[in-house]
């Protein structure tokens, strides 16, 4: 992987952990999400059409069709993850959903994408599997109701975060599409979506920016922006190196949610970051 590769995933990592946090000190929901969606389409506008002016972008129908396709997966992730940190500590539902992604990405791009996954890559993916059991506490905590739900979210929307990962990867690097070009396209098609919902009921739009307007603009800036940064990245990078060092993310993240949210089994949980980091460095160099 090359120094400019790893420097771009570093810094959206700490956006993405960021944003995360962010997220979790809302309410949540519908209104949340469509808020920081519209945020983001305001925001990105200027840079969306200084592209379309100065650079010769083509949208067919196959661009359409990874917009969309796109679109619908982000939706399913966006929404989950607002619903699994309702009902789960943000310490625990996001390393586990951000340590599954990664591994199925790496797992599939063998397949996909023709990726080689070397010795050092298994012994990567088998820390990654390990810490994310220790994270939930292993058997005792799955045996807990408050924590098997929560843990089931995070292995959902690990699911869809591999589901985007991928579709997204061959938007970038197979079909060539500018990777800002695909995240606008799929954030309007999103809020279009999630419009049909929030408009019965847009006194939770306004409930959400009077008490969560920090955290709606932090998130609709840091959100794409670090996407951003990852899909640029993967123009020029295996999905397989990308996907899991981008997950750099994972101890920031739990940092944040045993400190600064008072969440409990902080140094276990730091701990087993830790090692899922080591874990995600293996699969990324091999």
């Amino acid at each position: 992987m090359s120094f400019l590769a790893l420097t771009l995933i570093v810094i959206s990592a700490f956006m993405h952990a960021t944003w995360n946090y962010l997220a979790k000190r809302s309410e949540g929901g519908y209104a949340f999400v469509w808020l920081y969606m519209m945020i983001t389409l305001v925001v990105f506008a200027p840079f969306v059409i200084g592209l379309l002016i100065f650079r010769n972008v083509q949208i067919g129908w196959l661009e359409l069709g990874f917009m969309l396709g796109s679109a619908l997966i982000h939706l399913a992730y966006s929404l989950l993850l607002q619903k699994g940190y309702k009902v789960g500590d943000f310490s625990l539902v996001y390393p586990v959903c951000r340590g599954t992604g990664p591994l199925i990405v790496t797992i599939a791009a063998v397949f996909i994408y023709d990726e080689k996954l070397t010795t050092t890559g298994v012994i990567g993916i088998a820390l990654i599997t390990g810490s994310i059991f220790v994270i939930t506490g292993g058997m005792e905590a799955i045996r807990k109701a408050n924590t098997f739900i929560p843990l089931l979210y995070g292995m959902l929307i690990g699911v869809m975060i591999a589901s985007y990962t991928l579709l997204d990867k061959g938007a970038v690097s197979v079909a060539m599409m500018s990777p800002l070009m695909l995240i606008y396209g799929s954030i309007v098609a999103q809020a279009i979506i999630l419009s049909l919902f929030v408009f019965r009921s847009f006194e939770d739009v306004r409930h959400e920016w009077r008490h969560h307007k920090k955290e709606a603009i932090g998130v609709g800036i840091l959100n794409q922006f670090a996407y951003v940064l990852v899909l640029t990245a993967m123009t020029f990078t295996p999905v397989s190196y990308v996907a899991p060092v981008r997950e750099m993310s994972i101890l920031i993240g739990t940092i944040m949610g045993t400190r600064m949210l008072s969440e409990g089994f902080g140094p276990r949980r730091i701990v087993a970051a830790g090692t899922m980091v080591a874990g995600v460095i293996a699969v990324a160099v091999q």
